[in-house]
């Protein structure tokens, strides 16, 4: 019994000897914060920073794109009828106003003749009716009849050879002839593609931009872009913009226009698009891990005498590695890019300058 009492008097013992010792080492450690606090002086911050200098900057976006033909057309008939001639040849140019194709209009021409019979009936019949109602031998109402008779006939005949007039299908605009899907004796309606004339001397680049950016995107601007399998690079200018962003993807539809004189550039390609927005001489750039975001904005902190100073700003567009600051720095400032967000204002630090990516 004794030995129990004399082992569990050890352990208690040591247990209180153990708590006593963490009191003594946490008072020490208090006392001693307490006095570096009051007059000790205080270790500095080992930091790395940037220097501020005004620099040339323009922010290039990256963006998708389609390339369409400046004009393209579905060409098929306006009346129906047998195919009788092919003019054109897949994949040659064409002028505007040649005949391409030509639909059998033996039947439109014999009604064609019927109705000049009947028109010049019909005039002929308005002619005398005129005499009589000058000599008071018929009614007004008796010419008047005579007198819509002739029009009518008049109006049949023109719609007659209007209709021949569509049988012989043109070419709307200059271009190059697609591949045809007729043969002669082939028989078409409005609803059959014959073939696609495409006009590609120019051609259009439709792209999107979001809309935090649709603000400086303007008519006459340039863009850059290039297309799969080929390293050159070609220049468009802006000539359009939709009026209103697309709510389902926040982005406004932008479309510019390019020379295509060789023909490299294919219509319904894709291509990549390089917008310059944002240009300026003179920026401020800072990396992007030296912000700060607070409740009223952003911040950095800056060195000055050695101490680390807090400093609201304003940004503007951002990169992938820095940030344009318009407001809240001056030229020579560094800016503090490690530590920023362990750091408070009036901070002893030891800042290593680091030149900028």
């Amino acid at each position: 019994m004794k030995v129990r009492y004399l082992v569990y008097t050890l352990i208690i013992l040591g247990v209180g000897a153990l708590v006593y010792y963490r009191i003594a080492e946490n008072k020490k450690q208090k006392e001693a914060m307490q006095g570096s606090g009051k007059g000790g002086p205080q270790q500095a911050m080992v930091v790395n920073g940037v220097v501020v200098a005004p620099q040339p900057f323009s922010n290039t976006l990256q963006l998708s794109g389609s390339i369409e033909a400046n004009e393209q057309v579905q060409v098929s008939s306006e009346v129906s009828g047998v195919v009788d001639k092919i003019y054109f040849t897949e994949g040659t140019m064409v002028k505007e106003g040649q005949v391409l194709v030509h639909i059998n209009d033996v039947e439109l021409r014999a009604q064609a003749v019927g109705a000049k019979t009947r028109q010049n009936l019909a005039a002929e019949n308005e002619r005398r009716a005129k005499l009589l109602l000058e000599k008071e031998a018929i009614s007004q109402e008796e010419y008047d009849i005579a007198s819509a008779d002739y029009k009518t006939a008049l109006a049949q005949t023109q719609l007659i050879n209007a209709q021949i007039g569509k049988a012989s299908i043109r070419a709307p605009f200059s271009g190059v002839i697609g591949l045809r899907n007729i043969s002669p004796g082939t028989y078409v309606s409005p609803t059959t593609l014959i073939t696609t004339l495409v006009n590609s001397s120019k051609v259009k680049i439709t792209f999107s931009v979001p809309e935090k950016y649709a603000a400086q995107v303007k008519n006459n601007s340039k863009i850059r872009f290039t297309v799969a399998g080929d390293a050159t690079g070609y220049t468009a200018t802006v000539y359009a913009l939709e009026p209103a962003v697309e709510v389902s993807t926040r982005t406004l539809r932008v479309r510019a226009i390019a020379d295509n004189p060789k023909g490299n550039l294919l219509p319904g390609t894709f291509a990549n698009v390089k917008l310059q927005i944002g240009k300026a001489d003179d920026a401020f750039l800072v990396p992007t891990e030296a912000i700060v975001p607070v409740q009223d904005g952003k911040k950095v902190f800056i060195s000055e005498n050695g101490k680390a100073k807090e400093v609201m700003i304003q940004t503007g567009t951002r990169t992938d590695a820095n940030i344009q600051v318009i407001d809240g720095l001056k030229p020579g400032d560094t800016v503090l890019t490690t530590g920023v967000l362990t750091l408070k204002n009036e901070a002893p630090v030891k800042v290593t300058v680091t030149p900028k990516k």
